[in-house]
Formats: structure tokens, C-alpha cells, sequence
């Protein structure tokens, strides 16, 4: 088997946030998919709470500087780089001030979802993808962990279709019970649709922006969905049923990276590809 370039665009990975069923995950799968013979690159938001020292993250001076536009106002996008020694993998980080020096993931001191979660992950998404672009680095296959990256697919099956730096990149989209509460703001497709996607593309999330639209979205352009926690949302699991999307279900720990693996496989064999 040649080897294949996979990109994992993440929320959270461990050591550099605590121990969750994402942050563990992705810690574990780069690695493991690289020790299979893959090429991969690893990216997740550089949170306020992240010790920059402790963790020796530095910028990456020629990747930084670009300017990202998101509903007419310009944010900076600083790129930062930091390696897991004993796994041989570095991980970059999206940063941004505005967007995430907060001290919290996705919720206030109160426990309050911040209000601006959208365009956070408006920001992370394009961050990512404006930044795999500079690297000259071609993916075969993404896969999306977390609904902070569940704007991905959308954005590389319309946005970038076109851009000859995801021609034919596949996608894979991990479902996790991490729902939110509050809805995410009202306004996010007509953000999303100033970046060239149509009001047909956006549909799943017109009327709503709650955890299942962003969800339907994320799993209608993805071409595989895996179920990354035990339980998942009903309404969640009735629509990848209805789309017929590829589906992976829930694997144990101690098998599931050779498992992925495979489907990894059949996504990037199979010819039907989702528009």
C-alpha cells in the first residue's frame, strides 16, 4: 500500500489540554495512523489555557501573517508549532487573540457558551486549510474531530472544490457527544455564504444552528462518518442512516486505530465521492 497523507483538524488534543474521549483520541491516532505507514499533519486551536513554555510552542514565522476575513472584519492568523517527542509528531495550533486567549475551551467561567462559537470555528476551519495550503501539503483524506471542525467539509467540498490543494481529498467526520447547548449564532450561514457557498449548500442550517444541524451539515459533505463515542444523538444517527453515508461504528479502545485504518481505506478507494 503507497502511503497516504491524512490530515487530523481537531478541538482538543492531550497533553496540551486535559484528558477527554477527543483529547485522548487525538493523541493516539496520529501517532498510531503514522506508525502504519501514513504521512499525517495535526492541528487544533491554541487556547488561552495552553502553557506556551511548558509545552515549548513557538511561531512559525512563515506561515503566520496571513489575514482571514470573516463578516467584514480582518483577524489575524498566527500559526504555532509544538512535537510530542516520544511520538515523532508535531502538532500546529490556530491562534488568534480575539478569538482564542480565553482561559476556556468553548464555555465562559460560568459555564456559558461563549457567544461567538461560530466564528471561532469559522476561523479555526479556514485556519487550517489556509495553512495546509502554505505547507504545499496535499491530503488525502481530513478527518474532522469535535463540532468546532464541523464547518470543514462544507468548506472544502464548495469553497476550495476547486483550490488544486484538496483536489480529491476525501473526508471523514468523527461524531462525539460533545453537544452544545445554547444554538450557535443565527447569522453563521450568511457568514459561511460571503465565502462563496450558496443558499442550497446551507440549508441544514437556515432554520437552525443547534448541535444536530451542525452535525447534518458536517456528516452531508463528509464522504465517511465514524461514531467516535458510545452513545450518539438519535437524531444525529437518523440522518447518517438517511444519507447512506459510509458509517463506522463505535470501536473499542484496543482495537480501534488498526480500524480506522481500514476504513481509511475504503474511503479513499471508493469512487463516489460527495458534492
Amino acid at each position: 500500500m503507497s502511503a497516504k497523507r491524512i490530515l487530523f483538524i481537531t478541538q482538543e488534543i492531550t497533553p496540551y489540554l486535559p484528558e477527554t474521549e477527543i483529547s485522548k483520541i487525538c493523541r493516539s491516532l496520529p501517532q498510531g495512523i503514522q506508525e502504519r505507514g501514513r504521512e499525517i499533519r495535526t492541528f487544533m486551536p491554541r487556547y488561552g489555557n495552553i502553557n506556551e513554555r511548558r509545552n515549548q510552542l513557538h511561531e512559525v514565522i512563515r506561515l503566520s501573517g496571513m489575514n482571514l476575513i470573516i463578516d467584514d472584519t480582518d483577524h489575524p492568523l498566527i500559526i504555532k508549532v509544538a512535537s510530542i517527542q516520544s511520538a515523532r509528531m508535531q502538532v500546529y495550533f490556530i491562534d488568534n487573540e480575539d478569538f482564542f486567549h480565553r482561559k476556556h475551551i468553548v464555555r465562559d467561567d460560568e459555564g456559558e457558551e461563549f457567544e461567538d462559537n461560530d466564528e471561532r470555528a469559522i476561523f479555526y476551519v479556514r485556519g487550517v486549510l489556509e495553512t495546509v495550503k502554505k505547507l504545499r501539503w496535499i491530503p488525502d483524506l481530513v478527518h474532522c474531530h469535535g463540532w468546532l471542525s464541523a464547518l470543514a467539509p462544507i468548506y472544502l467540498k464548495k469553497m476550495y472544490a476547486d483550490d488544486p490543494s484538496f483536489a480529491g481529498t476525501k473526508i471523514v467526520y468523527s461524531v462525539y457527544e460533545d453537544s452544545f447547548d445554547k444554538s450557535l449564532n443565527k447569522s453563521l450561514a450568511g457568514k459561511i455564504k460571503q465565502d462563496g457557498v450558496t443558499d442550497k449548500d446551507l440549508q441544514l442550517i437556515k432554520t437552525s444552528t443547534d448541535f444536530v444541524a451542525l452535525s447534518s451539515l458536517a456528516i452531508r459533505y463528509s464522504d465517511g462518518v465514524i461514531q467516535g463515542s458510545a452513545q450518539m444523538n438519535k437524531e444525529v444517527a437518523d440522518f447518517i442512516e438517511k444519507e447512506g453515508t459510509p458509517f463506522l461504528s463505535y470501536q473499542p479502545e484496543d482495537s480501534y486505530i488498526d480500524t480506522y485504518n481500514g476504513f481509511y481505506d475504503q474511503i479513499l478507494n471508493s469512487k463516489q465521492t460527495k458534492e
